[in-house]
């Protein structure tokens, strides 16, 4: 059974930063692909950040250049180091296990950037 946890949220002021982590119980961490999503409020999940097994990382527009991705898969863990902060990064940021068809969730951690 895959469990995730993250961590590392928290209140910031625009252009700030921060970042969280993500620890994976289970097996298969390291073939999995590993992404960070996040829930607005009144908007739809998006994804902001993904890693493959490779360590291939992709983005959106709207983070590129601000937010990177990184995995350490001898701790089972995926960071979202998170730069230039704006006030329309204010989520819930969820970390997320792609094991073949299987998309794992962690419980979440709120980010809010204001002044």
């Amino acid at each position: 059974q895959v469990q995730l946890v993250e961590s590392g949220g928290g209140l910031v002021q625009p252009g700030g930063s921060l970042r969280l982590s993500c620890t994976a119980s289970g097996s298969f961490f390291s073939s999995s692909i590993m992404g960070w999503y996040r829930r607005a409020p009144g908007k739809q999940r998006e994804l902001v950040a993904s890693i493959n097994s490779g360590g291939s990382a992709n983005y959106p527009d709207s983070v590129k250049g601000r937010f990177t991705i990184s995995r350490d898969n001898a701790k089972n863990m995926v960071y979202l180091q998170m730069n230039s902060l704006k006030p329309e990064d204010t989520a819930v940021y969820y970390c997320n296990q792609r094991l073949g068809i299987t998309f794992y969730w962690g419980q979440g951690t709120q980010v809010t950037v204001s002044s």
